[in-house]
């Protein structure tokens, strides 16, 4: 599974001040994460704003990033959430015919036990075609995927592959790479950590930042997967200010201020989101203009 190595993003789904889905941005968006250096691509993820999408406007995002793509880089497509029935059920009926794995979150909202966690993830692995990231988020899940937890399904399902681990938690990650079978791929999902936990083992990070500064930031995964620490390390205290900052006020409407002082797309958002307040927009627009 080398093709989820190195830098993945989770890409924006970019909104016209309607709020319908600005396909040309999302072409755009596709094409500077290519020509910047990303690895793969991560397609409907959460800061997709995917809860807010109908089921024809993640159709519309599907098709504009496939074609986008146009077979350059690995995609990988989020398939989760809190109903095990309707998650199996879309990964028997969906053609995943352009991905490479699918990402599917820990239940939400339900908060179920680590066995109920085991047993969502074991139907998932019987239903799922393709090789399976899980995806620990416990911010958003409100439960944590603990590391047992993971180390068991990775040694029971052959097609449970990876976890992006957004725990937060540098001590909790080392114990997955500490403990998983040696094939099974420890990804951060937690962007100021990401350089410790490739130091520590992990093989890379589906990022957020990474979307709006992936020249840099892959640049710094590169130089921590080669052990080139104090190179990387100058990488992440460039970018520190501003992974602070797009998550400031929420995700994705941090990172859709950077795409906006980029010229790449509109900062718009769908509620219960709201865009950025003046100030941090202001804040994110120098950062972008410092960068440059």
């Amino acid at each position: 599974m080398q093709a989820i190595t190195g830098t993945g993003v989770a890409l924006i789904t970019p909104f016209k001040q309607d709020f319908s889905v600005d396909t040309e941005a999302l072409k755009k968006i596709v094409n500077y994460q290519i020509d910047n250096g990303i690895d793969y691509l991560v397609v409907l993820g959460t800061t997709a704003e995917a809860a807010t999408l109908t089921a024809e406007e993640r159709e519309l995002v599907i098709t504009t990033v496939v074609e986008a793509n146009n077979k350059r880089l690995p995609l990988v497509l989020g398939i989760g959430g809190n109903n095990t029935a309707a998650v199996t059920e879309e990964l028997k009926i969906r053609d995943l015919s352009a991905f490479t794995a699918v990402l599917s979150v820990s239940p939400y909202y339900n908060k179920p036990t680590q066995e109920g966690i085991y047993q969502h993830f074991k139907m998932v692995a019987e239903a799922s075609p393709l090789p399976i990231i899980l995806y620990n988020v416990p911010g958003r899940t409100a439960s944590n995927m603990l590391p047992d937890t993971v180390v068991r399904l990775a040694k029971d399902f052959d097609n449970i592959v990876a976890i992006k681990e957004a725990a937060g938690d540098i001590v909790q990650a080392m114990k997955l790479i500490q403990k998983a079978p040696k094939d099974f791929l420890v990804i951060s999902g937690d962007d100021m950590i990401t350089l410790p936990m490739i130091l520590a083992g992990g093989v890379g990070v589906i990022s957020v930042i990474a979307e709006g500064f992936p020249k840099q930031f892959s640049d710094m995964v590169r130089l921590g997967r080669e052990k080139k620490a104090d190179e990387a390390y100058t990488l992440h205290y460039l970018l520190a200010d501003a992974i602070d900052m797009i998550f400031e006020q929420g995700n994705p409407a941090g990172i859709k201020s950077v795409f906006k002082s980029l010229g790449l797309c509109e900062d718009v958002v769908r509620l219960p989101l709201v865009k950025v307040n003046e100030d941090l927009a202001d804040r994110i627009e120098g950062f972008v203009k410092k960068i440059g």
